[in-house]
């Protein structure tokens, strides 16, 4: 049945949930909303499922999910095989939706992007995400590939050990000074002000638990973005867990003091993506695992 799917509609499908509305969707098309809407209902006339939620933004039913990794590997094998054949480029490059987390996209995955090879025309369509759920993006059907800590494949997908981000308890000594001293951490630390990227961030919670015994204090600043987070607590409004690619330089330079070496945080990552025979695909996971081993520890 997948076979029998007519393209433009799918290709609809995609452009509806990558874009969030039908609007924005016949934007990105060049139609008008109303063929957007027309030709999803064709499409899932066809399928005899529902396969969008009409919110804002939409999201995917289970059904649709199934129908969007259709959609995906099939215009990337089509590109590619277009680029085998030395066909005519249709106008549109080989665009690979992937998922990161956000401290390796402020620290190291760029640099891996700059290592594809030009003449494979990729354009990256990144998408910021935890690492405990950047699968379900996989499953979801809106990415190619996710930087991950999730070692099980998602079905579909292989899975390529890339190393671990090391993680201090970090705060500046101004900071140290005002709420960490005149007793043991272990008492103090829970009354101290900490900075959690997300709601979905629970690394401040681990280090917690783990060296009080006890979560650590209501008094938190969410400040979702990696370099504003390390800007937060390099000015004291708390103190955060901070990667090592990161903190390191802050430590040299005397900006930043780790409140327990001897209790670090370490987060495996792995690089999860579908089982497609795709040259930009492979070229782009290559460049991945490779800048992976120069910045992170490797896995035991």
């Amino acid at each position: 049945m997948m076979d029998d799917l007519p393209f433009d509609q799918v290709r609809t499908l995609l452009a509806a949930v990558d874009e969030g509305t039908f609007e924005a969707a016949a934007r990105a098309l060049h139609v008008t909303p109303s063929a957007v809407s027309q030709r999803i209902k064709a499409l899932e006339q066809r399928v005899g499922r529902v396969l969008l939620q009409r919110a804002k933004p939409i999201r995917l039913t289970d059904s649709g999910e199934v129908v969007a990794r259709f959609g995906r590997q099939l215009a990337l094998l089509a590109q590619d095989a277009r680029a085998e054949l030395g066909l005519p480029e249709d106008g549109r490059p080989n665009v690979l939706p992937v998922a990161v987390n956000a401290d390796s996209l402020a620290t190291w995955f760029l640099t891996t992007l700059t290592r594809v090879p030009e003449h494979l025309q990729v354009c990256f369509a990144l998408r910021r995400e935890d690492q405990d759920h950047t699968t379900d993006l996989l499953r979801e059907g809106l990415v190619l590939a996710a930087v991950t800590s999730t070692p099980e494949p998602v079905q579909g997908c292989s899975v390529r050990p890339l190393g671990r981000m090391r993680y201090q308890a970090m705060a500046s000594p101004a900071f140290i000074r005002r709420w960490l001293t005149g007793g043991p951490l272990t008492e103090l630390l829970p009354q101290a002000p900490v900075v959690v990227f997300d709601g979905k961030d629970d690394l401040q919670h681990r280090f917690a638990r783990d060296l009080t015994r006890r979560e650590p204090s209501s008094r938190q600043h969410l400040v979702p973005a990696s370099d504003i987070f390390l800007a937060a607590v390099l000015r004291g409004l708390g103190w955060g867990m901070i990667p090592d690619v990161q903190g390191d330089e802050q430590a040299a330079n005397g900006l930043l003091v780790a409140l327990a070496p001897e209790h670090p945080v370490d987060v495996p990552l792995y690089w999860q993506q579908w089982k497609l025979d795709s040259p930009p695909l492979s070229a782009l996971a290559d460049a991945v695992v490779r800048t992976a081993a120069e910045h992170l520890t490797p896995l035991p």
